[in-house]
């Protein structure tokens, strides 16, 4: 059976690389898309198995779309195919519920690899974007600060914070409330001693947080 797949990228010579990368494979090309509304839209009518998408487009960047997609079609799978291995981005696409994050840089057998393991549900240990990022996210492990005690929840929000995501794509990772996530944020910029959310990314970075 084949996976039905829908190719969004702003860049049709991207697009139509796709088309070639994936002749003779199983996973078939339903439908392409070369903006963030375009790519809702679509996904929405044909029901993909899985989009794969990337983040910088022209009206509605990849991550909203992502976020939409996730609302919307929640049996679609999305696998962000991006040009830029930014911790930043591969973060945000974890919480909002990416399955993978490859590079474009990959080789066709690569992206067939990751492809199909997203339509099944498998992990793709060869790519290590989403997985380093996602394990790094979810680990609770205490600061290595004793004169800053940070509880092991702050310590997470705190790891989630540096890596640039919002409030709520941090309580969408870590599924809590973004009313709690708030509270966390608060407490951590006290006994921190910071004014805003960039001081405290800075000292997490300095302490080896991310």
């Amino acid at each position: 059976m084949s996976i039905r797949l829908l190719v969004a990228d702003d860049h049709e010579v991207v697009r139509s690389g796709m088309v070639s990368m994936l002749e003779g494979t199983d996973i078939e090309i339903v439908g392409q898309a070369a903006s963030g509304v375009e790519t809702v839209a679509k996904a929405n009518e044909l029901k993909p198995d899985v989009v794969t998408l990337d983040i910088r487009m022209e009206n509605g960047d990849g991550l909203s779309a992502l976020e939409q997609i996730r609302e919307q079609s929640p049996e679609t799978k999305v696998l962000i195919l991006s040009t830029f291995d930014n911790p930043t981005y591969v973060a945000r696409a974890h919480a909002l519920g990416a399955k993978e994050y490859v590079l474009k840089g990959s080789s066709r057998e690569q992206l067939v690899e990751a492809i199909k393991a997203v339509a099944e549900g498998r992990d793709t240990p060869r790519q290590g974007h989403m997985s380093r990022i996602a394990g790094q996210m979810a680990t609770r492990q205490k600061q290595p600060d004793s004169e800053i005690p940070l509880t092991q929840r702050e310590t997470q929000v705190l790891r989630h914070l540096a890596l640039g995501l919002s409030n709520k794509e941090i309580a969408q990772s870590l599924e809590i409330s973004i009313e709690t996530v708030k509270e966390h944020v608060q407490h951590l910029l006290r006994k921190m001693g910071v004014n805003d959310r960039t001081q405290a990314a800075v000292w997490a970075v300095r302490k080896g947080l991310v």
